[in-house]
């Protein structure tokens, strides 16, 4: 039976930095993939984020890497099985040491799909799949601050349009939400009279999440 989360205790943090880019030589076609990299730094339990090409749904992903030897690493609850082929690909370990600790209220955005219609001559109704998902948007709005060190984060990523990690815990059960995307944040102040001043931010998510239990 599913566990009710509440939006309670929930640890938001956002890259602080990121490292140098490690080549990866090979993705596996598993329900735990393993990556190959050649003397890779990374230790098990360290966040990475990846780009891929060829195995497409990699691309733009945040992983824990896992199970490491010198020259693999698994990527965490990663099934690969049903995935395009890699060709080629880079990893670069995340630091999360930015605390967004502002937020009174979050609203999410899943985005949908474009649908293709798949219809033929021979058919007497009408069939379609889906093609690509739109854009998945997280809109936070914020105690206004603008000496915190979060916001000012934020808003240095928003003028420099650069993409950033970003870390969802949740207090009930420790359940983890990794991804990358790209924030909107400019800190103008609104609310209402006598009410608590606060500021919305963005954050549009590239790639697709990475989920774990704890």
């Amino acid at each position: 039976m599913a566990q009710p989360k509440k939006w309670s205790n929930v640890q938001i943090s956002m890259q602080s930095a990121i490292a140098a880019a490690v080549e990866i030589t090979a993705i596996s076609k598993a329900e735990t993939a393993v990556a190959s990299a050649v003397g890779h730094p990374y230790a098990n339990g360290e966040i990475i984020y990846l780009e891929v090409q060829g195995m497409r749904q990699l691309n733009d992903c945040v992983v824990r890497v896992a199970n490491k030897t010198a020259d693999t690493f698994e990527l965490e609850g990663i099934d690969t099985r049903e995935f395009d082929d890699f060709s080629s690909g880079t990893a670069q370990k995340v630091t999360l040491g930015t605390s967004i600790s502002t937020a009174t209220n979050i609203s999410s955005s899943s985005g949908g799909f474009d649908f293709i219609d798949t219809t033929t001559i021979h058919e007497n109704s009408r069939s379609q799949m889906p093609g690509l998902p739109a854009a998945s948007t997280f809109t936070l709005d914020n105690i206004w601050d603008v000496s915190d060190a979060g916001l000012k984060a934020m808003k240095k990523a928003s003028d420099a349009q650069a993409k950033r990690a970003f870390k969802f815990t949740f207090g009930q059960g420790g359940q983890v939400m990794l991804f990358v995307g790209y924030v909107g944040a400019n800190l103008l102040p609104g609310g209402q009279a006598q009410g608590l001043v606060t500021t919305p931010t963005t954050i549009t998510m590239n790639g697709t999440p990475s989920y774990y239990a704890s």
